[in-house]
């Protein structure tokens, strides 16, 4: 049944997909590399002024104009429970689609656009957690050159009450 909706799209989206296929967009947050299918990225913008929610998650910075779009931005470093560091001139939003909602992600500094293979994702460790709480973000692992990068959900990056009240009232 996947195969008829293939078969439904149009050519240049088909080429689309399989020209993005295994790529992703590298960034740093802290001292750790993260990776977001760049299927699911629009844009990267530079920082901006952004407008605080009163009362909202730490983590959820508030709204940016985006040509006359007001997308929630959400600061990924506090979005993993670490502590918060001042934006540099590297400091940048993804501007990512997830499920037709569109939100920025503040990240410390973009590294590069890579390709992974899945055959070269490996599953999170589960070590020393009972639960899978620590990996609730992260799908995988994957080593490109010396470097170890997490694989992020994007998805699950946006589940949260207080984040789908806020983008619910945008749309």
């Amino acid at each position: 049944m996947a195969e008829n909706i293939k078969e439904e799209l149009p050519e240049e989206e088909l080429e689309e997909e399989n020209t993005q296929k295994g790529m992703f967009m590298t960034f740093q947050t802290a001292n750790e590399y993260y990776g977001i299918s760049i299927s699911y990225v629009n844009e990267i913008i530079v920082m901006q002024p952004i407008t605080s929610i009163p009362e909202a998650e730490d983590y959820i910075k508030g709204l940016i104009n985006l040509r006359g779009k007001i997308i929630p931005v959400i600061d990924v470093r506090m979005r993993f429970k670490m502590d918060q560091e001042d934006y540099t001139d590297r400091t940048c939003i993804i501007v990512i689609n997830v499920k037709s909602t569109t939100i920025g992600l503040i990240v410390e500094k973009i590294a590069e656009v890579d390709t992974i293979l899945d055959s070269e994702i490996m599953p999170p460790p589960t070590l020393a957690h009972r639960n899978k709480e620590q990996n609730k973000y992260v799908y995988g692992l994957a080593r490109t050159g010396n470097t170890v990068k997490m694989l992020l959900d994007p998805e699950k990056l946006i589940e949260d009450e207080s984040l789908q009240a806020l983008i619910e009232d945008d749309n």
